[in-house]
């Protein structure tokens, strides 16, 4: 595409690849670290500069390591000051395009994020000699919300999901009843108030659980982010684009986090399209996409490039 233009001759507009930094956040939990300093929404500096990884080493060491330094990192909003658009394309990384045999799709917006540390405290015990019904144990809350969360995600509908992707339990022996559980949630829903009321029921349901098992139960945010719709007229343009290309489109809400995201809430009108996800899988060895979809998603962006730079 970039060469395509290239070729053509100056363009009416500057054109320019991004390629940003830490979008997933699985080191530190942090996710889309590069562009929400670009977008200048990056209010969390002083949270992060306590964020450690699995080694023990603080973010902004880490940072430093690569030449950047986290308190200048809002001086990169002056990369999207003069920005007109941002387009970006992405696998879907989910089976709804695979399962309506589609290749591509127009992203409507992105879910909104509540993402939680749920710490447990019980008791440590031994396990050979303390009774069931004398313990205070730390794991049995967090097994409780892991599984109250989908009645909830049910209860709320419109979408909503609720994922707890990891407990680290102590003294982790196998002689001792757990008397810390660290459990990690991820909650995300395309309405704000709807999102609200997943991170509601969940703090009243572990309140609860904290209750039956004897235990305390705290909470703390790791990261959150509003729902965020993208440009509709961009959204109409890439529908046109598609269906010349592959003579169907379909609009669909990203549940994933996105970059785009981020710099649709610094006010630059904003698009994704996502061309399917074999088996609707990622985040694993699995994740694959077809040659000829991927062929097909790159003339649909270039289609999409062009009619942008005609506005």
């Amino acid at each position: 595409m970039l060469r395509r233009i290239a070729a053509e001759g100056t363009p009416p507009l500057t054109v320019r690849l991004v390629n940003w930094a830490d979008e997933e956040g699985a080191r530190f939990g942090r996710s889309l670290f590069g562009s929400s300093a670009a977008a200048g929404s990056m209010a969390d500096q002083e949270e992060l500069r306590l964020r450690r990884d699995a080694a023990g080493l603080a973010l902004p060491d880490a940072l430093r390591e690569h030449g950047v330094d986290l308190d200048r990192a809002l001086e990169a909003r002056s990369q999207l000051a003069t920005a007109v658009a941002y387009l970006e394309l992405h696998i879907e990384q989910g089976p709804v395009l695979e399962s309506l045999g589609l290749p591509l799709g127009v992203v409507l917006g992105t879910f909104g994020v509540e993402r939680h540390l749920v710490t447990w405290h019980g008791q440590a015990a031994h396990a050979g000699s303390t009774p069931m019904d004398k313990r205070r144990d730390a794991l049995a809350g967090a097994a409780k919300l892991a599984l109250e969360i989908r009645p909830i995600a049910a209860e709320v509908g419109g979408g909503a999901v609720c994922t707890s992707g990891g407990v680290v339990c102590k003294p982790g022996i196998v002689t001792s009843v757990v008397e810390t559980a660290e459990q990690l949630l991820d909650q995300r829903h395309l309405d704000a108030r709807e999102l609200a009321r997943l991170l509601e029921l969940a703090q009243a349901a572990s309140e609860r659980f904290a209750r039956e098992e004897d235990v305390d139960v705290s909470w703390s945010t790791i990261w959150s982010i509003e729902p965020i719709l993208f440009d509709q007229e961009l959204i109409e343009l890439a529908d046109e684009s598609i269906r010349e290309v592959s003579g169907t489109s379909h609009r669909l809400p990203s549940g994933p986090l996105h970059d785009a995201a981020e710099v649709a809430r610094a006010g630059v009108p904003t698009v994704m399209l996502f061309v399917q996800s074999l088996r609707g899988l990622s985040h694993t060895k699995l994740e694959d996409t077809l040659e000829e979809h991927l062929e097909l998603s790159v003339r649909a962006l270039d289609r999409l490039a062009s009619r942008v730079l005609e506005l």
